[in-house]
């Protein structure tokens, strides 16, 4: 008779099946987008206003004082809403972002370099938040691919994570150069220059939102048709009744 192996006994079972993405949380991601996109939108008109306002003046003296005044704390408050807005989509969108790790890890495991850990921790790293977050979403991409039947090179179609990161990384460098033109800005025409750059950050900002809610909605639908399918999908079913590969 042999010896118990307690340590076997306790490993958790593995799951029968890989677990749907939820649509419940995608929602909330397309929701927090489009509040971001919103709030975009909102200082774009106010930034225009106080763009107008600053080109009518070559300087402080010619210019509505009480007009550029107004224009300014809206354009202030636009900031702020921006900022709310902005942290709230995070929040959700890094909750969707560890989820969908987790999800597509277990349909293909060895395609991923690090542990679901890094879906959030990358995000938090300064200069590699510009590269990384992208490697993650685009092994997820992967993941979430069906294989070829015949057992030849995955391919897929990658252009909704390459379009949604681009347009990303590009607002956020222009939102910087933005934010430091109009925080160093002592004249009309360095605010009016400033703005300008906010104005393309945040229409940037805007097709980055659109592409961000393509990239959930086709990831997770990826992932939730795989899930069910299989790692072949109907390919295999097809492959299988025209006899090219058992069943």
């Amino acid at each position: 008779m042999s010896a118990p192996r307690p340590f076997l006994d306790l490993r958790p079972p593995l799951p029968s099946r890989t677990p749907l993405a939820s649509r419940g949380l995608l929602a909330a991601v397309v929701a927090g987008l489009g509040l971001a996109a919103l709030s975009d939108l909102f200082s774009v008109v106010a930034g225009i206003r106080l763009r107008n306002l600053a080109q009518k003046g070559s300087g402080f003296f010619w210019a509505d004082q009480q007009k550029l005044e107004d224009a300014a704390e809206l354009y202030e408050k636009a900031g702020m809403f921006q900022g709310t807005a902005y942290l709230a989509c995070a929040v959700v969108f890094l909750c969707w972002f560890f989820r969908m790790r987790r999800t597509t890890g277990l349909m293909a495991p060895d395609q991923f370099r690090r542990g679901p850990g890094w879906a959030v921790g990358t995000w938090f790293i300064p200069l590699a938040n510009l590269w990384m977050p992208y490697r993650i979403a685009m092994e997820m991409w992967m993941a979430a691919t069906f294989l070829p039947h015949d057992g030849g090179q995955r391919q897929a179609r990658t252009w909704p994570v390459n379009t949604w990161w681009a347009l990303f990384v590009l607002g956020t460098l222009l939102n910087r150069y933005a934010g430091t033109s109009y925080k160093n800005a002592e004249t009309l025409q360095e605010v009016e220059s400033a703005v300008g750059w906010y104005l393309v950050a945040d229409i940037t900002s805007i097709a980055a939102a659109a592409a961000a809610v393509h990239f959930a909605v086709r990831l997770t639908a990826l992932q939730r048709r795989k899930a069910v399918e299989g790692p072949y999908g109907h390919q295999a079913t097809d492959a299988a009744s025209a006899g090219r590969i058992p069943a």
